[in-house]
């Protein structure tokens, strides 16, 4: 299974026809934490090509989590001192406070140690990466430079330090950089398939910054990553929300392989002949904020038929991808995993 897989997946980032279309599942701790077994039942009926996560636990959401009006609201603060605010069990939060919101605190702040550095924990890094390659593709990681920039910032304070140039914006950006490089040298060493990389520059209809001005800050802090992985010979996977498509020929001329876009941001088909001609491969990820959480099961089978017939999916450069949110009804979970099946045959 694992070679199969993994070819499979190397056919469709080379935009070559696949036996079956290849199938990447988040870890769905929200699905399994609303659905249990039913889900993980689904799952298992489906198995994918990339990393397996249906041998996961069950979360359980425990009362010291609760508050004052038995409703779940926790905060946590993460290794780079980011205070998150989490109100939705078993899904991302938000960021509430940063140590970098006045920037005057840098000199005085210190980054966490990179991943990976110690013995210890490389040896446990290669033996997840042999893992995962026993029963597919190994794409690891989640690196984004405006991402951690706005948590540790604040959101409106990061726009306006890049807009402004600071020397400080400018430093923290190449400590966040050289963090990200630490790291991924140590996939690589690893032996992982592709590293993954997401970043959100859009909003719904345009992007939150210039495209020339992404292209002065970010795009060289980027190449600078992307340079080890493709003289590896390793693939480079991008998430951006919202739309971003005045930034899409640059994915390609950077050396990305493939992206996880917002497709709802755009009109379908004409993205779908944009991304080959840019040989971009694509997520094929149904829209979960409308069609899955407020549709029909007949909204998220045409929602499949339309990007599968849109990409050309069999012919490779798409992928299904299946991450499950809060308050999907079970039947639309279930018609989206009975739309995918005919795929995988």
């Amino acid at each position: 299974m694992s070679e199969v897989s993994r070819e499979r997946v190397q056919r469709m980032l080379a935009f070559q026809p696949v036996d079956q279309v290849p199938l990447e599942y988040h870890p769905c701790w929200r699905g399994l934490y609303e659905y249990g077994e039913r889900f993980r039942d689904l799952v298992r009926s489906l198995p994918g090509d990339f990393e397996d996560f249906s041998n996961y636990p069950t979360p359980v959401l425990t009362p010291d989590l609760l508050d004052e009006h038995g409703e779940y609201h926790e905060f946590r603060t993460d290794e780079w001192g980011v205070q998150w605010e989490y109100r939705i069990f078993q899904m991302s939060g938000h960021p509430h406070k940063g140590p970098l919101e006045d920037l005057a605190n840098y000199p005085a702040y210190r980054m966490p140690q990179p991943k990976y550095q110690t013995p210890q924990d490389f040896a446990a890094l290669q033996d997840h990466v042999k893992t995962v390659q026993q029963s597919g593709y190994c794409k690891m990681g989640f690196y984004g430079i405006f991402e951690r920039l706005h948590e540790l910032c604040g959101f409106e304070n990061a726009l306006m330090e890049i807009w402004e140039d600071s020397p400080e914006i400018h430093a923290v950006a190449d400590d966040i950089v050289g963090q990200f490089e630490k790291e991924i040298g140590a996939l690589l060493e690893a032996g992982v398939d592709a590293v993954q990389f997401g970043d959100d520059f859009g909003a719904n209809q345009a992007m939150l910054m210039d495209p020339e001005l992404w292209r002065a800050f970010f795009k060289p802090r980027y190449e600078r990553l992307f340079r080890p992985i493709l003289d590896a010979g390793k693939k480079i996977f991008f998430h951006s929300c919202g739309y971003v498509e005045p930034i899409l020929r640059d994915f390609a001329d950077m050396g990305v392989h493939a992206i996880w876009p917002q497709l709802a941001a755009y009109p379908m088909e004409e993205f779908a002949r944009k991304l080959r001609d840019y040989r971009l491969a694509c997520a094929i990820h149904i829209d979960r904020a409308g069609i899955m959480t407020r549709g029909k099961p007949e909204d998220v089978r045409n929602a499949v038929k339309r990007a599968a017939e849109a990409f050309d999916i069999t012919n490779g450069g798409a992928w299904f991808y299946v991450e499950i949110d809060n308050g999907f009804p079970f039947e639309n979970i279930q018609a989206l995993f009975e739309s995918i099946a005919p795929y995988r045959k």
